[in-house]
């Protein structure tokens, strides 16, 4: 058979100030494909969201399933290609820039001891020099209260939802955001819920509260044999939700390190509006070199946003050695700020006017074939 499978549909979707939007529940990535592949438990949602009078609804009858997998193939859609209007590609609508439109980050470059009382002192010191730079939001590395080891998530563990007196990280966060009157991308540290544990990250805003909480989608299992070998699934678990949070300083995306590789993430957020994508990380001496700007420069242009990454400095006498160079990079793809491998705190400007200046020099919103490549929200879809 040779088919293609596009669909779409508009569902209500919460904002995170509690008013309803309308939005569509789909978004162009990567490249076309002649083909879609679907796990059955997919077919509902398609139901879902569609006619059941429609082709797809002809499809899925007529489909054959092998292995939990249905392969939809079928006529082309013409109709759909035909009433395709680029100009509302982007959902939910764009917000308007920030007031003012440009904002001062700071990106803290720590060191980390295996010693977590320091840790956390140092973390703070960190914290209010960017502030005393002129940072409204700051940014810290990944895991920055423990060393990065398998051995030690289950001792530096915390329990962030059990309250700051079984959580000193997030108490000392809470605290000085609400001291200096900032917004806090926390980094990430070990948590502990239930038997579980997670590589999560806490955002805090001015006023003291948790703003949002990011669990790691993608843990990092690598083996490069040579070079390097790790697998976070030994002790940690994925989350299961993207994040995305308004801020007094833009709508913000967040991932941690290796969720910065998957592209579809970073679109996803795109979609939902965010002016900025925060990636605390810490790459390693085999990929740092070859991937860590890359990726960083390649999420930005691709979704023509701000992308800010925070890693830990590097310590050569550590079990894992982190490359540093955190960086923030500009909607053009350009580097506007960074630093090499010491500790280091990094203070830059964002004007969010770029962002609309180069989406207007490059209108790749209104130019996206939505006729022949989506990508589905499944959480919000599901949510509908």
């Amino acid at each position: 058979m040779n088919i293609r499978l596009a669909f779409s549909s508009t569902v209500s979707s919460l904002h995170p100030s509690g008013t309803s939007l309308q939005s569509s529940v789909t978004r162009s990535i990567l490249r076309p494909a002649p083909l879609l592949l679907l796990p059955r438990r997919f077919h509902s949602i398609i139901r879902r969201a569609t006619d059941p009078s429609n082709i797809i609804s002809k499809v899925l009858q007529k489909s054959a399933c092998r292995d939990d997998t249905t392969l939809i193939a079928s006529a082309s859609f013409s109709t759909m290609a035909s009433s395709f209007h680029p100009e509302q590609a982007r959902v939910p609508p764009a917000l308007q820039s920030p007031d003012p439109p440009i904002t001062k980050i700071g990106l803290c470059q720590l060191k980390v001891t295996a010693d977590k009382e320091k840790n956390i002192l140092h973390a703070r010191t960190a914290l209010e020099e960017a502030a005393e730079k002129g940072a409204k939001l700051v940014v810290l590395p990944e895991i920055w209260n423990s060393p990065y080891s398998n051995d030690s998530f289950p001792v530096y563990a915390e329990e962030i939802d059990t309250g700051f007196y079984a959580s000193p990280s997030t108490a000392m966060l809470s605290e000085v955001a609400r001291l200096l009157n900032i917004t806090i991308v926390g980094g990430s540290i070990p948590e502990r819920s239930g038997e579980k544990l997670y590589n999560t990250c806490c955002v805090f805003g001015p006023d003291g509260k948790l703003k949002a909480k990011h669990r790691k989608i993608h843990l990092f299992d690598i083996d490069i044999p040579g070079k390097i070998t790790f697998k976070e699934s030994k002790t940690l678990t994925a989350g299961e939700s993207p994040t995305i949070v308004d801020t007094e300083i833009g709508r913000i995306g967040i991932g941690i390190c290796y969720d910065i590789r998957f592209q579809e993430l970073a679109t996803l957020y795109a979609a939902r509006g965010a002016h900025l994508l925060c990636y605390p990380g810490a790459f390693n001496m085999t990929t740092g070199p070859l991937h860590w700007e890359l990726l960083q420069r390649a999420r930005a242009v691709d979704n023509q946003l701000y992308v800010a990454t925070c890693s830990p400095a590097r310590d050569v006498g550590a079990g894992y050695v982190a490359w540093g160079h955190s960086t923030l990079v500009g909607p053009f793809g350009e580097v506007l700020a960074t630093t090499e491998h010491d500790e280091a705190i990094i203070i830059s400007d964002i004007d969010y006017s770029q962002i609309e200046l180069r989406r207007t020099n490059l209108p790749l919103e209104k130019q996206r074939r939505g006729d022949l490549y989506q990508l589905v929200d499944v959480q919000r879809l599901n949510s509908h």
